[in-house]
């Protein structure tokens, strides 16, 4: 799988979890040079805290497109040390 903004590929893995139909990319598979750590931060019940990255391709920037837990709950383990996409961050085959 590979997760790609404004024509760049900002992460690409053949091993990818997918929880409620988001693929979540293994944090070594992320090409750090497109994040930017954000301080929002959102909570869901069963997965825990979710903190954000901003995307920056060609120096524009895509406010909290990518999303982890850093200390996920039991219930999604699976996620932990990986990240997942959204706001027009393209996932593909």
């Amino acid at each position: 799988m590979k997760a790609s903004w404004k024509g760049a590929v900002i992460a690409q893995s053949d091993d990818t979890v997918v929880v409620e139909g988001n693929h979540y990319f293994p944090v070594a598979a992320i090409k750090q040079e497109h994040f930017e750590k954000s301080d929002k931060t959102t909570v869901c019940p069963w997965k825990g805290t979710a903190n954000y990255y901003h995307v920056i391709v060609d120096g524009q920037k895509n406010a909290d497109a990518a999303w982890y837990y850093a200390t996920p709950k039991e219930a999604a383990s699976e996620i932990s040390n990986r990240v997942a996409f959204w706001r027009g961050v393209e996932v593909s085959a």
